[in-house]
């Protein structure tokens, strides 16, 4: 079967970890995009709050301060729906591709670190996400013709409440996708090598000298019979 020069290095490289990867850098820089809007939302607004308020830092053009935080925090919130799109399946990724060497001294060793609480911000603006869908749908089904009022009001307060959670993404999301595009190559090439060993594992115990079963993880040393395997 012909080899590209790239596979050649990788003998356990096949086409479809090619394919893998590519959709993989497209996640990524779609998360690195996503943070960097965020962090520009978030400077254009502290060019300008000052200008909305006093020496002292309160408010005294309170229309202007309020639409350009309302303005701020929509921008943001485009970019959570983002995270929310690719977050949890690249984070997952980089948990799985990275090595106990990545987590002390690697490259990506403080980002890596940065990433110990992006689960409860991801799953929070997720709550958020299905509340507003909620919302929406009771608009819907109740005030048909009053929703437009009411939607941009509730819009307001889903972008509000998901600002924190956008400040936080600015961060800790721009360290997943630095981690996640410094560990592209072992995207797939990994799980095929793995898949690789088990398939040769098991063709061995077919062909082997006596009756052999599926290879099976080895049960427990206890009286009892082994407990049925959970799912995470």
């Amino acid at each position: 079967m012909p080899t590209s020069p790239d596979s050649s290095a990788t003998p356990d490289c096949q086409p479809q970890d090619a394919g893998k990867r590519a959709a993989w850098r497209v996640r990524v820089q779609a998360l690195a995009s996503a943070a960097d809007g965020i962090r520009q939302a978030s400077d254009q607004w502290d060019a300008v709050s000052d200008s909305y308020c006093d020496e002292d830092g309160w408010p005294v053009d309170e229309t202007g301060y309020a639409d350009g935080k309302v303005a701020r925090d929509a921008a943001a919130w485009e970019h959570v729906e983002t995270f929310l799109a690719h977050g949890p399946e690249v984070l997952s990724g980089v948990r799985s591709a990275a090595q106990p060497a990545d987590y002390l001294d690697g490259t990506i060793s403080a980002d890596l670190l940065r990433l110990r609480g992006i689960d409860s911000v991801l799953e929070r603006a997720g709550e958020i996400r299905r509340e507003w869908d909620q919302v929406i749908a009771l608009m819907e089904g109740s005030m048909p013709g009053s929703r437009e009022l009411y939607e941009e009001r509730a819009r307001e307060i889903r972008n509000s409440e998901g600002w924190h959670y956008a400040d936080e993404l600015s961060y800790s999301g721009a360290a997943l996708a630095r981690a996640a595009d410094h560990l592209t190559d072992r995207i797939g090439v990994a799980q095929s090598a793995h898949t690789g060993r088990v398939q040769a594992a098991l063709a061995r115990s077919a062909t082997g000298g006596r009756s052999a079963s599926p290879i099976s993880p080895p049960a427990p040393a206890a009286s009892d019979p082994p407990a049925a395997r959970r799912s995470r």
